[in-house]
């Protein structure tokens, strides 16, 4: 298991979709609440969010690979939670 990264900012009507999303993620999957969530405010932390190449928020990542950028559907964002759980 290793851990997913979530870029996001505060009043993104995305990134709050997103968060629902990782509720009935979890309940449909509950092991998946095991993977380490490290969520990064990319306003609140520019510095570490400049280290990153992405352009929209939500983006998740492992490490500096880039999984997900955008929100679309909840199935690309439990793909990410389904990646980081089997690493």
């Amino acid at each position: 298991m290793k851990e997913l990264t979530m870029f996001y900012f505060r009043g993104c009507p995305f990134c709050e979709r997103a968060l629902k999303w990782h509720e009935e993620i979890f309940q449909e999957h509950p092991e998946y609440k095991q993977v380490p969530l490290k969520m990064i405010d990319e306003k609140k932390e520019p510095a570490i969010a400049a280290e990153y190449d992405y352009y929209y928020v939500p983006t998740y990542y492992i490490g500096k690979g880039k999984l997900h950028e955008g929100v679309k559907e909840k199935e690309l964002i439990e793909e990410c939670f389904r990646r980081a759980y089997n690493c």
